[in-house]
């Protein structure tokens, strides 16, 4: 006797509703830079994007995972552009990097979410995922170019791949980051020249070892 797959059965509840959800992480962006962490509250933020209460703690459970996801988007807007070289991609994702760090918005809430994280081990993890783990694509992307185009070598051990990829996005956001928000200097076209030269210079040596 043939089987048949069961239907699934319908979905309950409105649908979500993107638009919402665009306002609501423009809203909190807004609320962080205004009001800061201690004072941001999800009253404020459905109030500024016209949205009940409910409908925040429907989609997420607190503050934490609120702030997180409105800091990953804008990480979201960073691409890798494919301009012929490995060297020029580099410069130009960097450029990318910290024109974002500038805007108030993202400096603002990236700071704030970092420093919640030391005291909360569920926001770092959130963090982790939502943010960096996200963000080494643009790492992967960039490595596969460049080894189409014979300017890095295939690594054929996986897991010595993996630990390379983490350690060039370290290396990357770490200075980038640092720079911007720590040193608050700005990253100029000469900056990001003469870092990535000093990167693929430690990426041949790594090769080489």
């Amino acid at each position: 006797m043939p089987s048949h797959s069961r239907p699934e059965p319908p979905r309950t509840g409105r649908p979500r509703s993107v638009a919402a959800d665009e306002a609501i992480l423009e809203a909190t962006r807004a609320s962080l830079v205004d009001l800061g962490w201690s004072k941001l509250t999800m009253g404020d933020v459905a109030s500024r994007a016209g949205v009940a209460k409910t409908t925040l703690y429907r989609r997420w459970a607190g503050k934490n995972e609120l702030v997180v996801d409105a800091v990953a988007v804008l990480f979201d807007e960073l691409e890798l552009p494919d301009l012929g070289s490995l060297s020029a991609d580099v410069q130009a994702v960097v450029l990318q990097f910290a024109a974002l760090l500038e805007r108030p918005e993202t400096r603002t809430a990236l700071m704030a979410v970092v420093a919640e994280s030391t005291r909360d081990e569920a926001l770092r993890t959130r963090i982790r995922d939502s943010i960096v783990d996200r963000q080494k694509r643009l790492v992967l992307q960039g490595r596969r170019r460049a080894q189409e185009r014979g300017e890095l070598p295939v690594e054929q051990d996986a897991a010595m791949a993996a630990t390379t990829a983490d350690l060039i996005f370290d290396v990357i956001a770490g200075a980038v980051v640092h720079r911007t928000l720590v040193s608050a200097e700005r990253v100029d076209a000469d900056w990001a020249r003469r870092f990535t030269v000093l990167l693929l210079a430690g990426l041949g040596a790594a090769a080489s070892a």
